[in-house]
């Protein structure tokens, strides 16, 4: 008996589900939100350098260890958000890699998907064609042994009409079998043959999927590795920035005792200036008066010696007009000399080499957070420049002090009504200790001794024992 072929099965489609899937993720991906561009490095540095410089000029005055603690500190600071921000990156970029990484793991489960459906229904069809094959073959082997005269010979045996009729009948449908099995193979083929050729195409996609997935692995690997490296980074600058914060503590309390012992030392000095410069003016007023005196005496004697001469010039002019019409015309009385040019201040500048790097008035503390006056005039040059006194004096103080260094006080008396005192702070060495010196005489020698982070000359002026303004009287 011929058995009609079953219909062939429609293929699944299991695949629409994670396409959606796919189509979502990308579409996540597409509308992220784009990463900024990472500032130039080269000018963050500029600019970081430009900031620590004028901290080193901000704590010129400072001990330079506690100097060199708080700019550790800002530089470790100054990283921090370079070092954020690069976090910031290699996360999003961990993220997108995960993400890419994600989707080629469902690509490739699509395509492995497909290919196995498309593995599946190969098989399906080679089933149906060695079906087929059978049936073929069973047709072929009945054709054979009944000569194709099987079914002729049976009709014609009939004994009635109807019989006749019903074996005629019989024998068509027995030949639409035997059309439809041949049909059914041949379509068999075929479809084998486009299968064979799909099956192939989707392995080429797996073979691709699967190496994108293993980049995209790779990547993703490599982009979380760079961000554990940049979380780190960042946690290694946090815990040296907490360091360093303990340090600058640290060193912040040793330099509050040695400001308040600066603050006494100068308390002290100014008392002394302050007598010094008492006695000086009662000296002065005494000399004023006693040249008061003095004067009056010699503008009585001026005063009559001047009688005496109004007449000798009276006689005088009454000779010159008798010589006048003898005298030659075009002649004249020559002029007296110029007087000499003044000197432009009182002090001179203590040393003429390198330039002045802060002059006197408040300032920021960067560290403490508080203004305080900068009492002097700072000359930045090489240690070891000749430093000369600003005027002729008297040496009153010379030696270390703590704060202040290598320092020499010079006591210049009372100028223009009044008392002046300069001192010379954080010198390298001392060359004058006592005595009276001359304007110009070298007292020391630029250093960077006692409370200073680099070689200059801090020069301070006294006014009757007050800080004032260097530039006052240079």
């Amino acid at each position: 008996m011929w058995r009609t072929p079953a219909p062939r099965r429609a293929p699944a489609r299991r695949t629409a589900g994670i396409s959606v899937a796919l189509l979502c993720s990308l579409a996540l991906v597409t509308h992220a939100p784009a990463v900024q561009a990472e500032p130039d490095p080269g000018r963050q540095k500029k600019q970081v350098d430009a900031q620590i410089e004028k901290l080193r000029e901000d704590l010129h005055e400072t001990n330079a260890d506690l100097a060199e603690a708080y700019i550790a500190l800002r530089t470790t600071q100054s990283r921090l958000p370079g070092a954020q921000s690069a976090l910031t990156q290699a996360q999003a970029a961990a993220a997108r890699a995960e993400t890419a990484n994600a989707m080629a793991a469902q690509e490739l489960e699509v395509a492995q998907a497909n290919e196995k459906k498309a593995q599946e229904d190969l098989a399906a069809t080679s089933s149906e064609i060695v079906e087929s094959r059978g049936e073929v073959a069973q047709f072929a082997a009945q054709i054979y042994q009944e000569q194709g005269f099987g079914e002729f010979d049976m009709a014609m045996t009939s004994t009635t009409p109807q019989q006749f009729a019903d074996r005629i009948a019989l024998i068509g449908t027995v030949i639409d079998l035997q059309s439809q099995s041949m049909v059914a193979l041949a379509t068999a083929k075929a479809s084998q043959t486009a299968q064979e050729d799909h099956l192939s195409a989707l392995r080429v996609d797996s073979e691709k999927a699967k190496r994108k997935a293993e980049s995209t692995l790779a990547a993703a690997t490599t982009a979380r590795d760079r961000a554990t490296a940049a979380k780190a980074a960042l946690d290694a600058l946090a815990a040296q920035q907490a360091a360093q914060a303990r340090t600058v503590q640290a060193r912040s309390a040793a330099e509050a005792a040695s400001l308040t012992q600066m603050r006494a030392e100068s308390t002290r000095l100014s008392g002394v200036i302050k007598a010094r410069a008492a006695a000086a003016l009662k000296r002065a007023r005494i000399a004023a008066e006693a040249n008061r005196r003095a004067k009056a005496a010699a503008a009585s004697r001026a005063a009559a010696r001047r009688a005496a001469a109004a007449a000798a010039a009276a006689a005088a002019a009454a000779a010159a007009a008798e010589a006048a019409a003898d005298r030659p015309r075009g002649s004249s009385t020559p002029r007296p000399p110029a007087p000499p040019p003044s000197s432009s201040g009182p002090l001179s500048a203590p040393t003429t080499e390198g330039w002045v790097s802060s002059e006197f008035g408040m300032r920021f503390h960067p560290i403490d957070r508080v203004w305080r006056l900068h009492s002097g005039r700072d000359y930045a040059a090489p240690c070891g420049t000749p430093i000369k006194a600003a005027a002729s004096g008297v040496v009153i103080e010379a030696g270390y002090n703590s704060g202040y260094g290598n320092r020499v006080i010079i006591d210049h008396g009372v100028i223009g009504g009044v008392h002046l005192a300069t001192t010379y702070n954080h010198l390298e060495s001392i060359r004058t200790r006592a005595g009276s010196v001359k304007r110009g005489q070298v007292v020391g020698y630029e250093g960077s001794t006692g409370k200073s982070n680099g070689c200059h000359l801090h020069f301070e002026v006294y006014e009757d024992g007050d800080f004032v303004d260097p530039r006052n009287y240079l």
